[in-house]
């Protein structure tokens, strides 16, 4: 699994967590739900910034993000 992967599995973990939709997610990230599906999927590399937003809109730590799920990578 890449980094790609590793972060929009991550995403979707913790946006399922909170209950959200990607729509939600999206509209509190001030993103696209298309961009958001396709980082969720690994298919994009997401910028820092959007990174950033997206960590905000979860309430979480950008770097939480980026943790491989156990037995990976």
């Amino acid at each position: 699994m890449g980094w790609k992967e590793i972060v929009g599995t991550n995403i979707r973990r913790q946006r399922k967590a909170l209950g959200a939709s990607q729509e939600q997610l999206a509209a509190e990230a001030k993103i696209a739900m298309r961009h958001l599906g396709f980082i969720e999927r690994g298919q994009i590399n997401a910028s820092i910034e959007v990174i950033g937003r997206i960590a905000d809109a979860l309430d979480i730590s950008p770097g939480k993000l980026f943790e491989p799920t156990k037995g990976k990578r």
